[in-house]
């Protein structure tokens, strides 16, 4: 598993909570810095997806894990 600096639970929420509030947390890190999300909404798979190929930044790692999704993106 990739090594992190920062997690971001958004579980429970809505798209497009999670990804907002990503772009809220990435914005605060520093380039090279990675950030672990953790959502249950199903459609934050093809969101966050999006999103890194939208904002240059890397997306390590994304799988699901009892009913979560799991993210490990690092900021560009």
């Amino acid at each position: 598993m990739v090594e992190y600096e920062h997690t971001l639970d958004v579980k429970g929420l809505q798209c497009p909570l999670p990804i907002l509030k990503a772009k809220k947390a990435l914005a605060q890190l520093v380039s090279g810095d990675v950030l672990f999300v953790i959502a249950t909404d199903p459609g934050s798979v093809r969101d966050f997806d999006a999103f890194s190929r939208q904002t240059g930044h890397t997306m390590l790692e994304s799988y699901e894990r009892d009913g979560s999704y799991h993210f490990l993106i690092k900021k560009s």
